[in-house]
């Protein structure tokens, strides 16, 4: 009888925080882009003689992070040199936290959901630890050239360490997805994959169902996507299961891979390290930190809604789980969405506007988000419909021509001239032309055709290009008759 194999994933996760500077010094924290080696100064060059000191904005935002994934704030702790060697690492060591790290014991609920987005298990991943550090360079290969990039040296780190919690890549995936929603609600970090904001490290090991025992792992590093961390995932595991059936057990020790992207598989880098390769011992130039519980407590106030939360009050408003998700994922669509609620107080018509209307001009013109109009743009839309000065179909036009152009509502309503028709006499004038215009529709309804009345509120709209105040219209008309 074949043995029963399950398996077992634990993450680390780096988040860059959204901070000015870097975590040391005061470079520029947004290298994304710039020309190499443009934002580094001495001291995240790892010059001799020069001191670090810490970025306060960066621990507060780690503290913030904590707090958000459930984690005790250590009352002290402290940094520590991590030393390796590699080209991208100037200083010849890494500053990071090991014994005494920011936080500890944490937990994150997440959900796994199908295709169209329905909850099909809620889980919990607890969390180890939350320690800051400074990152290293970046390397480039052509060919057989190796170039250093020491822009990104420097920049402030979250790394955030699970426990072998994970049973497959779904929920590795599922994991990170809510980590990273709750990273970014905190603002500590924007967690931009496609800038390298986020990046994994994945262990993977299998073990006999039944039994507790973790046995040797292998960790697959630098995985920058959802779809590489679940393909890599996805794919150890099957070699490791092979590897299994072959030897008739686990690996004999741990070792440390990388993904292959192209070739979609994983490949050997070398024996993992441990503690002790790493000679740790407590940064000499940065002293310890301190944290009192009112400390804690004061940032733990300002803690906003989480994104769990978030979804709860989205889906009582009658949004679906899936639309509920998209305002959560996307911080503009949100602003967008939360402004004209506060509004219009209907969530009904919110919804059209932003998630019906505005996100199908966005795919029409092949647009993104962040390409859309400002909150500000969209309120000013709606006053321009509310107070009369457009109809609501002329509105859903202006905001389509909003979405191509970049202009504002009321530049584009004084363009095309859109503006709506409510002088009384005006509309009289309309509405006369129409009885006399249409004499078999004013006959039917006199004789109980309500329907008829629409026809002859079309032909004044049809007249007036859509400008006519289709409620005027039809108060006047109805008087007239």
């Amino acid at each position: 009888m074949p043995i029963e194999l399950e398996t077992i994933i634990g993450l680390e996760v780096h988040a860059q925080m959204s901070t000015k500077t870097k975590m040391f010094c005061s470079c520029d924290n947004d290298a994304f882009g710039k020309a190499p080696n443009t934002t580094v100064c001495p001291i995240c060059m790892g010059h001799p003689g020069t001191l670090p000191v810490p970025n306060e904005e960066a621990i507060n935002k780690a503290i913030m992070a904590s707090l958000a994934i459930k984690c005790e704030i250590g009352e002290q702790n402290h940094f520590d040199r991590k030393h390796y060697f590699y080209p991208d690492l100037p200083a010849g060591f890494q500053i990071s936290q090991y014994d005494f790290p920011l936080a500890e014991r944490g937990t994150v609920t997440y959900d796994q959901t199908d295709s169209s987005g329905k909850i099909i298990a809620t889980k919990v991943c607890k969390i180890t630890r939350l320690h800051m550090e400074n990152d290293a360079g970046k390397l480039m290969h052509r060919g057989t050239t190796s170039l250093v990039d020491y822009n990104r040296a420097g920049t402030p780190l979250m790394e955030i360490v699970t426990e072998p919690d994970l049973r497959n890549a779904e929920e590795a995936v599922a994991f990170v997805q809510e980590l990273r929603r709750i990273l970014i609600a905190v603002n500590a970090s924007e967690a931009d994959m496609f800038k390298g904001m986020m990046r994994f490290d994945a262990s993977i090991s299998l073990r006999e169902v039944g039994t507790e025992k973790l046995n040797p792992r292998s960790e697959i590093k630098n995985l920058n996507s959802y779809k590489s961390l679940e393909r890599a995932l996805k794919y150890e595991e099957r070699r490791l299961r092979k590897l299994w059936d072959k030897d008739g057990g686990p690996p004999p020790n741990d070792i440390t891979v990388g993904w292959v992207d192209d070739e979609e598989k994983t490949k050997m880098l070398r024996n993992k390290e441990t503690a002790d390769d790493y000679r740790y011992f407590p940064e000499p130039d940065i002293p310890p930190l301190r944290f009192s519980k009112e400390e804690v407590s004061a940032f733990a106030k300002e803690l906003p809604t989480l994104p769990r939360e978030q979804r709860e009050e989205y889906l009582k408003l009658g949004i679906d789980e899936k639309q509920a998700m998209q305002l959560i994922d996307q911080p503009k669509l949100r602003v967008i969405f939360d402004s004209v609620y506060k509004k219009t107080n209907d969530a009904k018509r919110t919804s059209s506007i932003v998630l019906t209307q505005l996100l199908g001009f966005l795919n029409s013109e092949e647009k993104n988000i962040e390409q859309a109009p400002e909150a500000n743009m969209i309120l000013e839309l709606l006053e321009c419909i509310d107070s009369g000065t457009i109809s609501a179909n002329a509105g859903k036009e202006v905001l389509g021509k909003m979405v191509q152009t970049g202009k504002t509502p009321k530049e584009i309503i004084k363009d095309e001239g859109m503006q709506q028709i409510s002088d009384d006499s005006a509309i009289e004038e309309l509405v006369q032309k129409a009885i006399e215009a249409n004499p078999k529709a004013i006959e039917s309804f006199k004789s109980g055709k309500e329907a008829a009345l629409g026809a002859i509120v079309g032909w004044v709209m049809k007249e007036s290009k859509g400008q006519a105040n289709p409620a005027k219209v039809n108060e006047i008309l109805r008087n007239k008759l």
